[in-house]
């Protein structure tokens, strides 16, 4: 870690007791943890509002396989961004459900581009974009 700095924060007494029962419950050492993470938090969402920005995240659709033409369609807009999706795990959860998580990481604008076509397929049941970081910013 670089070098610490200290710095003052003013903030409302309730508020700052309702943030430190949260950082209790999960299992922060301290603030200046809790704190950290939060600030990291911010600066990843920052990240991905520019679109050129390389990022990295996870994609994860449940969907139903019976539905006509799906499996189809899913792996032709997988290989249409074969650049962008670098690995993919695929789970049978019931007799007509399945998961499918795609890893990806490139830019940020492509990334929701390609989050928003998966999801809005029909069959698609669930699905949601998970956005991190590639790391190189938030040392």
């Amino acid at each position: 870690m670089a070098d610490l700095i200290r710095f003052g924060v003013s903030i409302d007494r309730e508020l700052l007791e309702s943030f430190d029962r949260e950082i209790v419950l999960k299992g922060y050492a301290n603030r200046s943890e809790a704190i950290r993470d939060l600030i990291r938090n911010q600066l990843v969402e920052m990240e991905w509002s520019a679109d050129n920005v390389e990022v990295a995240g996870t994609i994860t659709l449940v969907y139903d396989h019976h539905v006509r033409g799906l499996n189809d369609l899913l792996l032709e807009l997988q290989h249409r961004y074969a650049d962008l999706i670098i690995s993919t795990m695929h789970v049978h959860l019931a007799h007509d459900r399945c998961l499918e998580v795609l890893l990806i990481k490139g830019p940020a604008g492509k990334a929701k581009e390609v989050s928003d076509r998966l999801l809005s397929v029909k069959g698609v049941i669930h699905g949601r974009l998970t956005a991190t970081s590639t790391g190189e910013k938030l040392v």
